[in-house]
């Protein structure tokens, strides 16, 4: 773990740089100063976009993860021009998609056009916005496949950050207006798109001209790669709709007010799952060499590692927000309105955590020779989710959401789980992930007794006594019980 471990630490390190910009972004600027209809605006619009380029990229970002080691020569820069299909592949898929969705601009506006109107009428900036986020991420995965993550890690957590604060910001005190927000936007992701392309080319010599020599010298392996693009393509159409499937829905049925609410609450529950980000774009590379080496014991150990420390962080994370939920909405300006998402932040913190631990899982089946089955797990995934949020979103509103988030991702997982020991024969948790699992459980039972039995206090005290005393046992008991002995071992050269 010597390279996930300083790739993840700097990742994460960055990672919490841009969440606190954030922080600033989201608690104190967009609910001060915008509308929820507006916050609503900006978060579906950046959904949209991000579905779009699930679709667009036609599985590029997961392609380039694992053929690369196929297309590399061993101890060279040589990659008989891999990374020019890397980027002409997502351009075709741009075009085509495009056409798709100015093709769907009645039936969608018919659907949004109710409670949402504002969407509607800024329907076509989805595309400036998709095409700059799609060579983002790729490029970001291209920099991930040659084993670099910090600056494209940098781009995405702290550039498009602090840009997007700039933008709020000029919109608040109405230097621009909400046409030069929604076009704000568009130039902030062009400029996360340049500078990710520049760093790219920068690591090493990048041909843009196919080998075709190579091509046909490796028609089988080309074979794989179409055939794996090909199935990604259509797993695409069915697994990228399932995380914004909920915000649609909310946005379709109770307005932009609703977004933005539930857009507050997401913000909040996807702390959960960020350390997952550098963890598994370091660790994926590593993965994709051991399966591609039928090296199982490598792989399982590595899973065990990922998924172990990321129970373990990421429930502490949630602890703590859900410790001080009361003062983070004491806080927060007209925290009142935002507070009516209360229980959405636990449930989309659940469901966070779910992802953050098990999401290694998803790519080690990716990277198997079986990862056809991912295309049944992911239409699973996609028709659960718009069953339940047909139901449950009209039901009970926002909590309906998160509910149809929690359950139809939990599935999801379990699916993948049941698949990936038997078939690719490898170990997903062992004794430690059970015991922490376990202690977790044990500290939100103890911050429950606390809040029923100890008497009234201030809010602010009440918040710091809880987290200093659940917080503490849990951290002392986890350490001292080597539950994470990766972890232990950083904190120990830290000190």
């Amino acid at each position: 773990m010597g390279v996930i471990a300083k790739q993840s630490i700097r990742g994460t390190i960055v990672t919490y740089l841009g969440i606190a910009v954030g922080v600033v972004t989201t608690f104190f600027v967009l609910t001060r100063f915008l509308t929820t209809e507006e916050i609503g605006l900006a978060r579906v619009l950046i959904d949209a976009a991000t579905l779009f380029i699930g679709l667009a990229q036609l599985g590029t970002t997961a392609s380039i993860i694992r053929f690369y080691p196929y297309f590399r020569e061993k101890d060279s820069d040589e990659d008989h021009g891999f990374f020019f299909w890397a980027l002409v592949v997502p351009f075709i898929g741009l075009v085509l998609f495009t056409l798709v969705y100015w093709a769907c601009r009645v039936p969608l506006g018919a659907w949004f056009g109710d409670k949402s109107p504002l969407f509607v009428e800024y329907y076509y900036f989805v595309l400036p916005i998709s095409f700059f986020m799609l060579y983002q991420t790729i490029c970001e995965s291209a920099s991930t496949a040659l084993m670099h993550i910090v600056v494209p890690r940098t781009v995405r957590e702290l550039v498009v950050r602090v840009g997007m604060l700039v933008i709020y910001l000029l919109y608040a005190f109405r230097i621009v207006s909400l046409d030069g927000l929604v076009i704000g936007i568009c130039i902030n992701y062009a400029v996360a798109a340049l500078i990710n392309c520049i760093y790219f080319f920068s690591l090493k010599p990048i041909k843009l001209k196919p080998d075709w020599h190579f091509l046909r010298e490796n028609k089988s392996l080309v074979r794989r790669y179409l055939t794996y693009t090909g199935f990604l393509v259509i797993s695409a159409l069915t697994s990228v709709l399932a995380p914004t499937l909920s915000s649609f829905f909310v946005t379709a049925k109770m307005g932009l007010d609703s977004t933005g609410i539930f857009a507050i609450a997401t913000y909040m529950a996807v702390l959960v799952s960020v350390p997952n980000r550098s963890v598994t774009a370091i660790a994926s590379p590593q993965l994709a060499r051991a399966i591609k080496e039928n090296n199982r014991e490598e792989c399982s150990v590595l899973i065990k590692q990922v998924t172990r420390n990321m129970l373990l962080i990421g429930g502490f994370i949630l602890l703590a927000i859900w410790i001080n939920i009361d003062l983070i909405f004491h806080i927060l300006p007209n925290g009142a309105t935002f507070a009516t998402a209360k229980n959405v932040v636990l449930i989309l913190g659940v469901s966070q955590l779910v992802l953050g631990t098990f999401s290694i899982c998803f790519s080690a089946l990716n990277y198997s020779r079986f990862y056809a089955f991912s295309l049944l797990l992911s239409l699973i995934l996609t028709v659960s989710a718009l069953l339940l949020n047909n139901y449950l979103v009209p039901l009970y509103g926002m909590e309906g959401a998160a509910i149809s988030n929690l359950l139809s991702y939990g599935l999801y997982y379990l699916l993948i789980i049941a698949t990936v020991v038997p078939f690719c024969r490898l170990k997903i948790i062992d004794t430690k992930w059970w015991l922490i699992l376990m202690l977790l459980a044990a500290l939100f039972a103890l911050n429950w007794a606390m809040q029923t039995y100890l008497p009234p206090m201030n809010i602010w005290l009440d918040s710091i006594l809880r987290s200093l005393v659940i917080i503490g046992i849990g951290a002392f008991i986890a350490y001292k019980a080597k539950l994470s002995p990766e972890i232990n071992q950083q904190l120990c050269g830290i000190l």
